[in-house]
C-alpha cells in the first residue's frame, strides 16, 4: 500500500539509491525538496544537469574538473615528480585538506575487484603508466584504502611500474591520531611497527 503519491514515492526512491541514504533519509531530504519554492527546487535540479554535462575527468590525472586540465596539473607550484595514486576523487580532496602534499595526483577511479567485476582495465591504470613512461617522475605514492582491494591495486601497479626504475611507495598506516594502543587490532598494530621512524 503507497502512503504518498507516485510521483514523491519516486523522488523518494531516487535518494534512496544514493549511497549512505537509507529508507527514512530519503524520505526526509524529499519532503525537504517538496517544500522549497519552485525557483529554489528548479536551482537544486538544474545544478544536477550542469554538473552532469559539465564535469569532466582531467586529461592528465583523471581528477574531475569543469574542462581542461584540472587546477592541480595547470599550477606551475605543484611538484610534477611526484604522483599521488587515489582510488577516487573524494581522496584528492581528503590529502588536500592536510596542505602537506604539494605532487600532483592519479585518480583510478575505483580499485581492483573481482568478486564486485572490476579489473584492471576498469580503472585508469593505463593513462598512469604513460604518464610514467613519459619520463620525469621519481616517485609514485600509491594511497589506496588499507583493505584488500586496495592493497591488490597497489601491488598490481608497482608492478607494473617497476621496469621505469621509479620509487614506488605506500602510505604509512598505524595507530591513529588520538587513538588508544589497547583498541588498535593486530594488523594496525603490526603496521604501525613496520612503518616506524625516527624522532
Amino acid at each position: 500500500m503507497e502512503y504518498f503519491p507516485a510521483p514523491l514515492e519516486k523522488l523518494v526512491e531516487q535518494f534512496a539509491r544514493l549511497p549512505g541514504i537509507g529508507g527514512k533519509s530519503a524520505q526526509r531530504l524529499a519532503f525537504y525538496v517538496l517544500g522549497l519554492p519552485e525557483e529554489e527546487a528548479q536551482e537544486f535540479a538544474d545544478a544536477i544537469l550542469d554538473a552532469k554535462h559539465s564535469v569532466t575527468c582531467c586529461p592528465v590525472c583523471q581528477n574531475f574538473t569543469a574542462g581542461g586540465l584540472c587546477p592541480i596539473c595547470a599550477s606551475p607550484k605543484r611538484d610534477s615528480s611526484t604522483i599521488c595514486v587515489v582510488a577516487d576523487p573524494r581522496d584528492v580532496a581528503a590529502i588536500e585538506r592536510s596542505r602537506e602534499f604539494n605532487g600532483q595526483y592519479h585518480v583510478l577511479h575505483g580499485v581492483i575487484s573481482p568478486l564486485n567485476h572490476v579489473g584492471p582495465d576498469d580503472l585508469s591504470i593505463k593513462s598512469l603508466v604513460e604518464r610514467v613512461a613519459k619520463g620525469g617522475v621519481q616517485e609514485v605514492i600509491m594511497a589506496t584504502n588499507p583493505d584488500t582491494e586496495g592493497e591488490a591495486t597497489a601491488m598490481y601497479i608497482a608492478r607494473l611500474l617497476k621496469p621505469f626504475e621509479v620509487r614506488v611507495t605506500r602510505l604509512a598506516y598505524g595507530i591513529p591520531v588520538g587513538g588508544h594502543l589497547e583498541f588498535a587490532d593486530d594488523a594496525t598494530l603490526m603496521r604501525a611497527l613496520e612503518g616506524r621512524r625516527d624522532i
